[in-house]
C-alpha cells in the first residue's frame, strides 16, 4: 500500500478539546450481547505489520507524531526523585535539539511522564510551566487488590498532588467472574475520585482470559465514564499485543457510534520498536481516523519506545545509526 502522511504541529500538548465521556447507566443487554470472534481477530492482527509501507520524510513525520503520543513512563521499584526529574527533561526535549532543529519541530514534547503515585508532585514540579501533564498509576498498581477505600483515597492524593490524570487498574475477578455490576460501580467511583482528572482504565489484557472478556471489559469501564482504556500495568507475562488492541478498538468504535463520545486508547507494555509504533498508529486511522492520532486520544504507555524512534530519527536525517546509549532516558 502507498505511503500515508500525517500533518505534525510545531508544538503538540495533549489539550483536551473532546467533551469529557460522561458514561451511561450499565447496559447489561448491550454488554452480553458483545461476543470477539478471536481467529478473524487473529487473522486480521496478523496482516497489519505488512499492510503500510512508510518511507523516507513520511516515515519521520509519523515517528514524530509517535513522540508526542508517548507517556514516558518509569514505574520500577527503585525509582528515585532523581530518575523521576531525568526523565521529565527527557520528555521535555524527547530528541536531540540539532535534530528537531532539522526536523522543523523544536518544540515536540512528549506527551506526558507516568509515574508511580509517590513520585507525582516530584513530577508535577520538574514539569511546572511546559503545559505537560502527569500521569499517575494509583488505586494499588499493579495488582489493585489493596482496600478498596485505599485505593479511592490514592486517586485523590494523587489529584491533589497536582496529576491531571489517573491510570487505574480494574479488579481482573470482576472480569473473570462476570460481574459486570461490580466492576461498573468500581470504575464508577475512580472516576468521581478523579475529579476533573481524566482517568485511564487499565484491564491488564493479558489476566482477562478470553478476547471477549477484554471486549465487555472495555464497555462497561467506558459506560461507568473512563476518557481512556488501557491494555497493561507492563508487569503482566502478555502485554499489549495486536489482537487485544483490535478488539478494545472496536469496542471504542461502537461506544462512538452509539453515544457520540470518543474515548481514548492507550497500547502499554512491550511497545519498544519505532517499526512498532508505526503499526500501531496505522491501526489507529484505518480502525478510528486521524481524529484518533490526538495525544488526547491516543497515547503509548512507553520508556525504551523513545530511545529507538530517536536513532531512526537521526538515521533518516544522517543516514547512520547511532549507538543506543547514545539516547539514555536521563
Amino acid at each position: 500500500m502507498e505511503s500515508t502522511t500525517i500533518e505534525t504541529a510545531t508544538h503538540q500538548l495533549p489539550q483536551a478539546i473532546e467533551p469529557r465521556n460522561p458514561g451511561m447507566e450499565l447496559d447489561l443487554d448491550w454488554v452480553r450481547t458483545v461476543q470477539a470472534n478471536t481467529s478473524a481477530i487473529e487473522r486480521r492482527a496478523a496482516t497489519l505489520p505488512g499492510r503500510r509501507s512508510i518511507k523516507k520524510d513520511f516515515q519521520a513525520a509519523w515517528l514524530c507524531r509517535a513522540v508526542s503520543l508517548i507517556d514516558l513512563t518509569t514505574l520500577s521499584g527503585d525509582d528515585t526523585e532523581g530518575r523521576v526529574k531525568r526523565l521529565c527533561a527527557k520528555a521535555k526535549q524527547p530528541v536531540s535539539p540539532a535534530l528537531l532543529d532539522q526536523l522543523g519541530l523544536p518544540d515536540l514534547t512528549t506527551g506526558a511522564v507516568c509515574v508511580y503515585h509517590d513520585m507525582s508532585e516530584t513530577a508535577v514540579r520538574a514539569l511546572e510551566g511546559t503545559g505537560m501533564p502527569v500521569a499517575a498509576v494509583s488505586t494499588g498498581f499493579p495488582a489493585g487488590l489493596s482496600p478498596f477505600h485505599l485505593r479511592v483515597e490514592e486517586i485523590r492524593q494523587s489529584v491533589a498532588a497536582g496529576a491531571e490524570e489517573i491510570d487505574i487498574v480494574i479488579t481482573r475477578r470482576h472480569v473473570l467472574q462476570g460481574n459486570w455490576q461490580a466492576l461498573y460501580d468500581e470504575m464508577k467511583a475512580f472516576r468521581e475520585a478523579c475529579g476533573d482528572a481524566h482517568v485511564k482504565a487499565i484491564l491488564a489484557t493479558g489476566e482477562l482470559g478470553t478476547l471477549r472478556n477484554v471486549a465487555r471489559a472495555s464497555l462497561v469501564c467506558m459506560m461507568a465514564g473512563a476518557d481512556f482504556i488501557k491494555t497493561s500495568t507492563g508487569k503482566e507475562s502478555v502485554n499489549a499485543t495486536l489482537p487485544v488492541s483490535l478488539t478494545m478498538i472496536r469496542a471504542i468504535r461502537d461506544y462512538y457510534d452509539r453515544t457520540g463520545y470518543r474515548v481514548g486508547y492507550k497500547p502499554a507494555g512491550g511497545i519498544s520498536k519505532a517499526k512498532d509504533a508505526l503499526v500501531y498508529l496505522a491501526l489507529m486511522k484505518d480502525e478510528l481516523g486521524d481524529r484518533w492520532l490526538e495525544p488526547d486520544l491516543f497515547r503509548f504507555g512507553a520508556s525504551s519506545l523513545l530511545g529507538d524512534i530517536e536513532r531512526q530519527l537521526e538515521h533518516h536525517l544522517t543516514g547512520a545509526y547511532s549507538a543506543g546509549y547514545r539516547h539514555a532516558m536521563g
